[in-house]
């Protein structure tokens, strides 16, 4: 008695769209975005190549979903809490960026350098950073003025995020707690000075 294939069941686009983005998600893990390959996401997902275009035009559009759902999962995963605010708000916040690229440092790293430059059509990496520096400003209330001040910002708190989860945790002298403080401070100096 020779086994049953196994059974392949229907999704939706939007569910398939999910999946595939999803897998990509996954494998951003271990490679550079520019390295996905679209003939192993959809092996993975049991479709043909064909398929896969189906649901996305092209493989940069595919790389353009991706690249927006990690974005989508770091803004989630680094908003404070809603009863805070003002500068006990951005604290949390820079507090939980630490944390998740501490968490997935491997994935961050390959989504910000990949092999080279990022260079997508639709979603950019820039526009991570341009959104976190917009949500400091919705959480300061600053005005859009200082949006150079404060995207700007943004980079520096990445930049520390992944030279400190470089260290392995059993050397490291700070903590998330710590590292955000410091963050703030200098968000708190450059403001001043502008």
């Amino acid at each position: 008695m020779s086994e049953a294939a196994p059974r392949r069941t229907r999704m939706t686009q939007d569910e398939r769209r999910r999946q595939l983005v999803g897998i990509g998600l996954r494998m951003l893990v271990e490679r550079p975005i520019q390295e996905l390959a679209v003939d192993e996401v959809a092996r993975e997902a049991g479709i043909s190549r064909g398929l896969l275009f189906h649901y996305f035009p092209n493989k940069t559009a595919f790389h353009d979903a991706v690249v927006a759902a990690a974005g989508r999962r770091v803004l989630r995963n680094t908003a404070p809490d809603g009863d805070r605010s003002g500068w006990d708000a951005v604290a949390q916040f820079a507090e939980r960026y630490f944390e998740q690229v501490d968490r997935r440092r491997a994935s961050y790293a390959a989504l910000v350098f990949g092999g080279g430059a990022v260079t997508l059509e639709g979603a950019r990496v820039e526009d991570l950073r341009e959104t976190m520096g917009a949500r400091v400003r919705a959480l300061l209330d600053a005005p859009e003025t200082v949006a150079p001040v404060t995207d700007a910002w943004t980079a520096y708190l990445e930049a520390r995020a992944l030279r400190w989860s470089a260290v392995p945790a059993d050397r490291r002298t700070t903590g998330p707690v710590e590292e955000a403080d410091h963050c703030v401070r200098a968000l708190g100096a450059l403001l001043d000075l502008d």
